[in-house]
């Protein structure tokens, strides 16, 4: 900086932008929350159009999807688009979008079901015919890479999204329930309790720990750890406030968890959160613990100044046994109970 010029402008009274904590996120463009828009249910018969907005998918895994999605009673519906790649993604940013507005432009279609994650769906959020989408409201639900394309459609539509079972991954009991529950023949009051498969679990990482004790209600938003903190500074920035933040990821080490939720904790609002719900953190362990803190003691690290109930361990992620959770309906939180409540239906 060339002093003299920060001397005399100085001596002029001009401002000199001061920088604090979280300040970023409130000069941020963030869209004001539209209309909730909840889509219809789905009906056994009804077509479900499959899609891979992110990372490429093999025969093998689109074969897994269409059976399982038969196996529920469903149609399948998809375009040669979801065989493309272009290197790393699966096709040309131009191709899955296009293949994206062509599933919510069809009528017969009532559901978008991503068969995976992976990279990707950060690329095309700009490229998006968002109106297109809230003319046509459908369910859309994915998880991991996922995320990103979830929040940008809520922000964008006010649609409810939903964190849930790719179409490749195993359809076990405890995942088929609570898409039904969530999907197809929703009731209130609707209760979401821990896999006994995963509590039976002795794996590193799968043992639930109250972190913060307590009870919260509040808006169910969140997703992947990786995808949420490199949103941050982007238009689709997701904005935490009086929310029921549910947080997962896969393969990254405490150090790396340790970044991503300092990025968050500095530079978004996830401090004004209701709650934290963490999923199960598969293969998060340090290779060396003399050299590193566990998983665990992560959380408690970064999360100890926070005054709201905090669970590690509760039944999504990167694992065979996951629940399904809406973005945008109203929920409530036990951390000492390890339940998840939701208030309202997020299908009409």
């Amino acid at each position: 900086m060339d002093r003299r010029f920060f001397i005399k402008n100085l001596s002029f009274g001009v401002a000199i932008p001061s920088f604090t904590t979280n300040s970023f996120f409130s000069k941020n463009k963030i869209d004001m929350p539209k209309a909730v828009i909840k889509p219809h249910r789905l009906q056994k018969g009804d077509t479900i159009g499959l899609v891979v907005p992110a990372s490429p998918v093999s025969e093998e895994k689109i074969e897994k999807a269409i059976a399982n999605l038969e196996g529920q009673g469903f149609k399948v519906k998809y375009t040669d688009a979801i065989r493309l790649r272009y290197g790393h993604v699966a096709g040309s940013d131009e191709a899955r979008v296009k293949d994206l507005h062509t599933m919510f432009a069809d009528k017969t279609v009532k559901a978008v079901w991503c068969i995976r994650g992976g990279y990707g769906c950060t690329r095309i959020l700009p490229k998006i015919d968002y109106n297109l989408i809230k003319k046509n409201p459908k369910i859309i639900i994915g998880y991991s890479d996922v995320t990103a394309l979830l929040h940008a459609i809520q922000q964008k539509t006010g649609l409810i999204c939903f964190h849930g079972p790719v179409g490749a991954t195993p359809f076990t009991e405890y995942n088929v329930e609570h898409l039904t529950k969530t999907l197809i023949s929703p009731s209130l009051p609707y209760k979401i309790e821990q896999s006994k498969i995963n509590l039976e679990k002795t794996t590193v990482g799968y043992t639930p720990e109250v972190i913060k004790s307590g009870k919260a209600q509040g808006q169910l938003t969140g997703g992947n750890l990786c995808l949420l903190s490199s949103m941050v500074g982007t238009p689709y920035q997701v904005n935490f406030k009086d929310k029921l933040v549910f947080l997962e990821d896969v393969g990254e080490k405490p150090y790396r968890i340790d970044r991503m939720l300092t990025q968050l904790l500095q530079s978004s609002n996830l401090h004004q959160a209701k709650g934290i719900i963490l999923g199960i953190f598969e293969d998060c362990q340090p290779k060396d613990e003399q050299y590193s803190l566990s998983l665990i003691q992560t959380f408690n690290d970064r999360f100890a100044n926070l005054n709201m109930p905090i669970l590690y361990g509760f039944s999504f992620g990167h694992i065979q046994n996951m629940c399904t959770f809406p973005l945008g309906i109203n929920a409530a939180f036990d951390a000492d109970e390890m339940t998840v409540s939701f208030l309202e239906n997020a299908v009409v």
